[in-house]
């Protein structure tokens, strides 16, 4: 098995790596996580690249690039941070669902704006009493006449806020637990939406928001594919979306570990210096090992969807690994840099709170094991 990236997919690999550093870096990753304010220079950036449009079908104007062109992406647009990443991500699956499920009309109205930049998109799953078991969710879309109407609560929604924001809303539309709940596009400007952002610790410059829906309004065909279908669609979603996940924790447990290496190579303590020291050298041989597992399993999986094979199973198992790996690698890395971890311009400790939310984004590790456990029949 030869388990090199083709010629093309280095050549993507080697463009991206030069894009983060060349047309971003990590200044410009440091000053927008601590202003918490939204990289829009940067997203523009790849709008005008094209590469928003990596998962939509060419005959929509996208790429249409397969999942381990898109693993790629993913892992190298987090080298610096898993924030910066999901800002780019987020959008892009909402996009997707509409270019795979979406009327006519979605498609004409929503991706032309979303291409160029000028539409972005959340998507709404979450609620207060529905976080893991998200089929438990209870926010409402009662149809009355041509439009639905939406009332609810929702958080955790991430750029729900950001100007121009179109809400993928997860909505019960029956009374059947997975049956009845549809994929419903509501404007963040509507009347009767209130959205509130969050004081995370992670989420920074994107910005994750509880939202409140009172008697909202939308028109009716502002759905999703069919009514009831959303448990499927978001199904679709969820499959791609842990796949970006695990990648982008590839990515940066990798520059985490390679920063606490440069560190510990260059900072002297008791007359030699501290890669010397074999309890650190061992624990970083340790992560070396774990990170380059980690991605093995996230390509494993990427190259199942590639050839339109499910690989639920495999983007769980490629996720729960992944998390774990870039939270000991950025903990090891706090421990490595000792009082300079703390300090914002070392960027350790930002890599430490992103790699604590990827243990419970996207789907808690404790579900990415039920999952696992389920797809083996146990």
């Amino acid at each position: 098995m030869d388990f090199r990236f083709t010629d093309e997919q280095q050549m993507w690999f080697d463009t991206l790596n030069t894009f983060m550093e060349k047309e971003v870096g990590r200044e410009y990753i440091r000053e927008h996580d601590a202003s918490r304010i939204f990289p829009n220079e940067a997203y523009q950036k790849f709008a005008d690249r094209g590469w928003l449009g990596l998962l939509v079908p060419e005959a929509e104007g996208g790429l249409e690039a397969d999942a381990v062109m898109y693993a790629i992406f993913c892992e190298v647009i987090a080298k610096h941070s898993l924030d910066f990443a999901a800002a780019i991500m987020t959008s892009m699956f909402t996009a997707t669902n509409i270019a795979h499920n979406g009327t006519r009309e979605q498609k004409d109205a929503y991706l032309p704006g979303f291409l160029s930049g000028e539409i972005k998109f959340a998507i709404s799953i979450s609620e207060p009493d529905a976080g893991s078991d998200a089929a438990a969710l209870a926010t409402k879309a009662v149809l009355d006449g041509d439009e639905w109407v939406l009332n609810g609560n929702k958080v955790f929604c991430s750029g729900a806020h950001l100007p121009g924001t179109v809400i993928n809303l997860m909505a019960r539309t029956s009374a059947d637990k997975h049956g009845g709940i549809s994929m419903i596009l509501v404007p963040n400007d509507a009347p009767g939406v209130d959205i509130r952002k969050l004081d995370t610790i992670v989420r920074r410059s994107l910005g994750t928001t509880e939202i409140f829906l009172t008697d909202a309004r939308v028109p009716q065909t502002n759905i999703i594919g069919e009514a009831g279908k959303g448990w499927a669609y978001v199904g679709q979603h969820l499959e791609w979306e842990r796949l970006s996940l695990a990648s982008t924790y590839v990515g940066n447990a990798r520059t985490a570990l390679d920063d606490t290496v440069e560190y510990t190579k260059a900072r002297e303590q008791f007359g030699r210096p501290l890669s010397s020291f074999q309890v650190l050298k061992h624990r970083m041989a340790e992560r070396e090992t774990e990170v380059n597992a980690a991605r093995l399993l996230v390509y494993s999986a990427a190259t199942k969807l590639a050839r339109g094979e499910k690989a639920l199973k495999d983007v769980s198992m490629a996720k729960v690994y992944a998390a774990d790996v870039a939270y000991r690698c950025s903990f090891d890395g706090m421990q490595a840099l000792g009082g300079y971890a703390q300090l914002p311009e070392y960027d350790m400790e930002r890599y430490f709170r992103e790699a604590k939310h990827a243990m419970v984004g996207g789907g808690t590790s404790e579900i990415q094991r039920s999952i696992i456990a389920k797809q083996m029949g146990l």
